[in-house]
């Protein structure tokens, strides 16, 4: 490895070196050189979806349910949406020991309908249905002596369809703000009515059930599981998405 590489940076080729290495770890089932050489790359700033994947994958491997759960969820966050990771996902979840029951049915839409779509795709169709509608729009000012209906019609389908997009991407960006995920990585994490250690306990969750934060006080941070159960744990206990 190059010096520049040990000084925190990594060139491409570098990075690509790295991923190959512990793509090999991998294989040879030295999970703990690959997990190593896996967050190499994202301390290197080369944590795309496919680190992250692989790395979720070795924690997996690894026994390691929490760091498995926070890193797939991160990969599909960056925007990560392959069969794989789904199905890694779903693996993981069925060996938690934690069974939500009630978390599909209370579960706010708005987060669920920015699970469900891409919000890179949702805004490319936004900016592109907008452009073109406005454009046409312009254009048949410009050149009234053409046949007008025809792109009238164009621009108006264009320009509905950026309402809905607009809608969508609304979403997306009101979830970004005030959604705050995160991933249970204790053992096990006890959730209390206080912020203190003397707070009477509520609930326990433990490693790789995927949580939201409320709010936040010293070293406490109010949880809330799927199914609306809420209650403050230590902020160690927990990483977010």
């Amino acid at each position: 490895m190059s010096d520049a590489a040990t000084q925190g940076y990594y060139t491409a080729e570098e990075a690509e070196a790295v991923f190959q290495q512990a793509n090999d770890a991998y294989g040879r089932e030295d999970y703990a050189n690959a997990q190593a050489q896996y967050e190499k790359l994202i301390a290197h700033g080369f944590g795309g979806p496919d680190v992250l994947y692989n790395l979720g994958t070795t924690h997996l491997a690894r026994g390691d349910l929490g760091r498995a759960v926070l890193a797939l969820e991160q990969a599909r966050k960056q925007g990560g949406r392959s069969e794989d990771l789904e199905a890694n996902l779903a693996l993981a979840r069925a060996r938690q020991v934690d069974k939500v029951v009630g978390a599909a049915a209370d579960e706010a839409f708005l987060p669920r309908l920015a699970a469900a779509t891409d919000g890179s795709a949702v805004a490319w169709v936004f900016f592109v249905a907008w452009l073109v509608g406005f454009a046409l729009l312009l254009f048949r000012r410009a050149f009234p002596a053409m046949r007008r209906t025809a792109v009238a019609v164009v621009a108006g389908l264009c320009l509905t369809a950026a309402v809905p997009a607009a809608l969508l991407l609304a979403a997306h960006i009101w979830v970004h703000q005030n959604v705050h995920e995160a991933v249970v990585l204790a053992p096990t994490l006890v959730a209390r009515e206080l912020p203190r250690s003397e707070g009477r306990s509520l609930f326990e969750v433990h490693a790789g059930l995927k949580v939201q934060l409320l709010d936040e006080t010293g070293k406490y941070v109010r949880i809330r599981l799927p199914n609306g159960l809420e209650g403050w744990a230590e902020r160690d206990g927990v990483a977010e998405i």
